[in-house]
């Protein structure tokens, strides 16, 4: 060869080598823009399990609005816990093949280095555990929501972590996992609409059923104790989810973006339905209405938001925040006293965006990641068979956690000391002041022994057949009235508090002090 053609050659090999320098380089500067986003989307999702405290804390009773914040909180903890320990390897061990559950490969994050994690080349493995940990912590504290106002928060931490083991993590491992039998059948499920949503909805729904009603006088008097909390509870929510929904494509790209603002445009219309539905019965704009359906919204937006055009996130925000509202008398047709709704706002919105996805999803979006290039799409694409597909694994989700979770709730409630339900007693006097001792509203003026006066129901008393089996509309109007017996001259009679008739001119009898009982020693 000709020192010429040597030289050309020298120069092709320098410009092949120089491009392939630069692609290595962009690929790596790829990678650390994918790990730097979801290193912020995981601090993202931190928020929304942490913001739903405060939500759950203004839904409820002043009496009982502190337990609910602490049961979220010390759930997560038991959540880090769980999913450190043996968690993330039951969910996503990548040498089972069961289909079902993964193993013990990674017990205590073992092995769990930089290796390409299940859900994305591009990001390493121990980053990925990190933010499906979210996740769990975010399931597990809608599930707390089942607790409202008699549920003991021992027996729910142990719960909590026999839950999250025999239930979250096989339904995390069939949808997400690259071994999962829902994964390998072709499921769509992008953000957990079968583990988040209907594993958490569905499993309070049992819980609930395993607690049994409140008592008639909670019943009764079910209001909201701070709708403020309720809506900064949901707006705060509403900000994290959008890191929740955007980091599940795994990286800065433009399926990220759309996945965001899908999410933005169910929670939006979904707020809009419920709320003008609500009015059209109460002539009032109901600011707790319009969080619930925001909230049905954004959950209908986590398993579709990263397959579906922001048209059809329209459609779904329409659909949901009719189909949940409507859910929320499915309490009192199965007689479960689901006090905050997790089954109507968290499993109905869920299965409605997994069957959403099996007609709206487009594999344009789904490659908009550009690593999911070639995903057949829902009926969109001609993909007729996906629909069965989403129907089969949302009916298997609902049976297995509806099942499984009472059966540990059933069992729980049976070994002494662990009682799931507090006394007739501590409820009466609220779950606060019963097991946590701090309240999340003190006020001098109100003595905590003086109890919120309920009027018997028709005169019967708790129990009898045709009393609520669940609480009261938490929009302002009970769904039952409650009706009195009227006076003969028209005036409606006072009920008894406490043994006392109200004064002759309508106003309820003083306060008596109580006597001090103890007795300060010298």
């Amino acid at each position: 060869m000709s020192e010429g053609g040597k030289g050309a050659e020298g120069e092709h090999n320098d410009m092949d080598e120089r491009r392939g320098l630069h692609e290595r380089g962009m690929s790596e500067k790829r990678a650390g823009k994918d790990n730097e986003t979801i290193e912020r989307t995981s601090e993202f999702s931190f928020i929304p399990a942490r913001s739903i405290a405060f939500l759950y804390s203004g839904l409820s009773r002043r009496k009982s609005a502190l337990q609910l914040v602490w049961a979220v909180a010390a759930s997560n903890a038991v959540v880090i816990f769980q999913w450190w320990f043996w968690g993330y390897s039951l969910a996503f061990s990548s040498t089972a093949t069961n289909g079902f559950i993964g193993n013990l490969r990674s017990f205590a994050l073992r092995k769990v280095l930089g290796d390409p994690s299940p859900g994305s080349p591009l990001i390493p493995e121990l980053l990925y555990s990190f933010y499906q940990m979210e996740f769990a912590c975010v399931t597990v504290a809608i599930l707390m929501g089942a607790l409202a106002e008699r549920g003991r928060v021992f027996p729910a931490m142990v719960f909590t972590f026999i839950w999250m083991t025999v239930v979250y993590c096989p339904i995390a491992c069939w949808a997400w996992s690259t071994n999962g039998w829902a994964f390998k059948w072709g499921v769509l499920d992008y953000a957990g609409g079968g583990p988040v949503e209907i594993a958490s909805g569905i499993s309070g729904l049992a819980y609930s059923w395993v607690l049994g009603r409140r008592s008639e006088r909670e019943l009764r008097n079910f209001r909201p104790h701070n709708v403020s909390l309720v809506a900064l509870g949901t707006f705060v929510l509403w900000f994290g989810w959008l890191g929740f929904n955007g980091g599940s494509a795994f990286g800065a790209n433009l399926r990220a973006i759309m996945a965001i603002w899908n999410s933005m445009i169910a929670g939006a219309m979904s707020g809009i339905v419920w709320c003008l539905l609500d009015y059209r019965i109460e002539r009032k704009w109901s600011m707790v209405g319009f969080c619930s359906g925001t909230i049905a919204g954004l959950v209908v937006a986590t398993p579709a938001s990263g397959y579906v055009p922001q048209w059809a996130a329209l459609v779904l925000g329409i659909i949901v925040g009719a189909v949940s509202n409507y859910s929320t008398k499915l309490k009192y047709f199965l007689r479960v006293d689901d006090a905050l709704d997790l089954c109507a706002e968290h499993a109905i919105g869920g299965m409605v965006g997994l069957l959403g996805n099996g007609l709206f999803a487009d594999s344009a979006i789904i490659a908009l990641d550009g690593v999911n290039t070639s995903a057949p799409g829902g009926w969109l694409n001609g993909n007729w068979k996906q629909l069965y597909i989403q129907f089969a694994y949302v009916c298997a989700c609902t049976a297995y956690s509806f099942v499984v979770t009472a059966l540990i709730a059933r069992g729980i409630d049976c070994v002494p000391g662990l009682h799931l339900r507090a006394t007739p007693e501590e409820e009466g006097m609220g779950m606060d002041d019963a097991e946590i001792g701090e309240f999340a509203s003190d006020y001098i003026e109100v003595r905590r022994d003086y109890l919120d006066w309920t009027p018997t129901y028709n005169g019967k008393a708790d129990g009898d057949s045709d009393s609520p089996t669940a609480a009261g509309d938490r929009h302002g109007v009970p769904d039952v009235e409650v009706t009195h017996a009227h006076a003969q001259n028209g005036s409606v009679a006072m009920q008894q508090l406490n043994g006392k008739t109200a004064n002759g001119n309508g106003s309820l009898p003083p306060i008596s002090e109580k006597a001090e009982t103890r007795s300060v020693s010298s």
